[in-house]
């Protein structure tokens, strides 16, 4: 082999990769840190040659062609190895593109820091902004390509017409149409129509010249005034209820009960002098307590109520330190930490409701947060290792089963603006946002004459999540491989990844390739690309002017920058055209 690609690593977004690489045409070759059956079939699959980096990872990346490979990609699930296998891919061929997944910001900057061809990326953090995007109802993305500012701008068709009469010169980028179907990239002729939605892209300038006026920012869901002070006092009463240990109030009625039956008989039997009730009550208290102040005695009282006396004190001391206890547990044991999270979002609105307390989850939630939302996490578990993490950005967590009605009502989720269920299990996301579902009602998206609160999905497998997109009506379902495979796989390829965006379920990509000398690209005309992607800018290296947008003889130069738009299984088309493989 010669320019292929080594993928060390097939679980999860390995399999995405390869997956995308062998359909692009691409020579891939598949190494496994473990013996793995799964290795195994996924190879026979795809019909690559596989090898297990058992004899040593040197060892197996010689064994996988490195002296002849384009690109080495680290995504392991074992995160240490990823980083060992790409300093020593890194050491034994300093020209080679190396792509890591690793999520320690430190270990990755570092590593990024002159480390030669490639990029050290995390799949969080490169998945998080759509989710948040979706979640607030951004509708507007910013994007610099050649310097120069661009926006896409999702845009809600108002009338029958065609693009070009509708928006002018700005580049069609995709259109959702009424039904739900999606078309890239069409022409500024395509027929559009009330209910679709258009996404055009260009310069602020461009969308004043067609009288556009953009949207920024984030949809801001109803803010709660704050809950009165009585709805406050019942609350914190009902929650002291809810939270303390049953037998705290046991305990409280035998205390009580005790008083009652000491203050009856001390004021009935106890003479020279007598007492009031007030001052029976008084000495009861003092005595269960064994606190007595010398103001009264037992020494001078009859026998019977000296042994009375004696029982009263053993009897206090034995209900008060239980007492103690149950309310000891209730201040400092996991108790009150696992209720802490539902005491908090007892009164929001407007919030957001992030479900799944994993890497992704605390990225989409310290996201939200830093844009000024309020976030209430659901997570199952109370010995995740991000409960830290959510404790110092103040949001709360509510630990429970998310697909059970009575957790999602304890996170306000009929009150929130938005929710993301975000676990690392498709099935339990698939049943959460149907239980989610049932909780909203009539604030449901598709609910007829109403906004709805968006729900985020996500759904590792792209096929499956169209699937169940389509058969449940979530209009948010989103690929956490699906959005990252792309940025691996560009930086692999040599094409420099801009950003990305979703519309619908589709995953667009922005990037920027240098035109090889002699490639295919080379002497090509714009309307010679494929329809379904568009380029934006071309920057021309003979005089380093930005033509903006091209015009469609415009021909391709021998490096020349292209800025390229379009779903990124095109983009890879682009890429492997200028390389002369198609």
């Amino acid at each position: 082999m010669n320019g292929h690609v080594i993928v060390c690593g097939v679980a999860g977004i390995g399999m995405r990769i390869v997956d995308q690489l062998v359909a692009s045409g691409e020579q891939v070759v598949v190494v496994g840190r473990t013996p793995d059956p799964r290795l195994t079939a996924a190879a026979a699959r795809w019909n690559v040659p596989h090898l297990v980096a058992g004899i040593g990872i040197a060892d197996a990346l010689a064994a996988a062609g490195l002296s002849t490979a384009m690109a080495v990609i680290c995504v392991e699930q074992d995160e240490l190895w990823n980083l060992e296998t790409a300093l020593l891919a890194r050491e034994l061929r300093p020209d080679v593109n190396v792509v890591a997944q690793l999520s320690n910001a430190t270990v990755g900057g570092a590593m990024n820091h002159g480390g030669g061809p490639g990029a050290v990326l995390d799949i969080a953090d490169l998945a998080a902004p759509s989710v948040v995007e979706a979640c607030l109802g951004i509708a507007v993305h910013d994007v610099e390509i050649a310097d120069i500012g661009f926006v896409a701008a999702q845009l809600d068709v108002s009338e029958k017409s065609t693009l070009r009469t509708l928006y002018g010169d700005l580049a069609p980028v995709a259109v959702v149409s009424a039904g739900g179907g999606l078309i890239a990239c069409p022409g500024r002729d395509h027929l559009v129509g009330p209910g679709d939605v258009a996404t055009m892209l260009g310069t602020d300038d461009d969308f004043d010249r067609a009288h556009i006026s953009l949207k920024r920012g984030a949809y801001v869901g109803e803010r709660s005034v704050g809950p009165r002070r009585r709805d406050r006092v019942r609350a914190a009463v009902r929650g002291f209820v809810e939270d303390t240990n049953p037998n705290f109030f046991r305990m409280l009625g035998v205390l009580l009960t005790l008083l009652v039956i000491s203050s009856t008989i001390l004021r009935v039997g106890y003479t020279k002098p007598g007492m009031s009730i007030l001052d029976a009550l008084y000495f009861s208290t003092e005595t269960i307590a064994t606190v007595g102040y010398g103001d009264f005695t037992f020494s001078d009282q009859a026998v019977w109520l000296r042994l009375f006396s004696i029982v009263l004190m053993f009897a206090g001391v034995t209900t008060t330190a239980l007492l103690m206890a149950f309310l000891a547990e209730l201040l400092i044991s996991r108790r009150l930490s696992q209720t802490a999270g539902k005491r908090a979002a007892r009164f929001m609105t407007g919030h957001v409701v992030v479900i799944g307390l994993g890497a992704f989850g605390i990225r989409v939630a310290r996201e939200l947060k830093s844009r000024g939302r309020d976030v209430v996490v659901i997570e199952r578990s109370a010995n995740s290792r991000f409960v830290s993490a959510a404790a110092t950005l103040g949001v709360p967590v509510i630990f429970g089963d998310a697909t059970v009605t009575d957790t999602l009502v304890d996170a306000r989720v009929a009150h929130a603006s938005a929710v993301a269920v975000l676990t690392s299990d498709d099935m339990v996301n698939i049943e959460t946002g149907i239980a989610v579902r049932g909780v909203l009602g009539d604030r449901w998206p598709d609910a007829p004459g109403r906004p709805g609160v968006p729900v985020v999905m996500r759904v590792f497998d792209r096929s499956l999540g169209d699937a169940v997109a389509h058969r449940f009506g979530f209009r948010n379902v989103r690929s956490t491989e699906e959005l990252a495979a792309p940025w691996f796989i560009g930086a692999a390829l040599g094409l420099q990844v801009l950003g990305t965006f979703s519309i619908g379920t589709q995953s667009f990509m922005v990037g920027r390739l240098e035109v090889a000398a002699d490639g295919g690209l080379d002497g090509m005309a714009m309307h010679q690309l494929s329809a379904n992607t568009r380029v934006i800018a071309l920057r021309r290296t003979a005089t380093g002017d930005v033509e903006h947008p091209p015009r469609r003889g415009t021909s391709f130069a021998a490096g020349d920058h292209a800025y390229v738009v379009g779903p990124y299984e095109e983009l890879l088309g682009v890429l492997r055209r200028d390389r002369g493989l198609v």
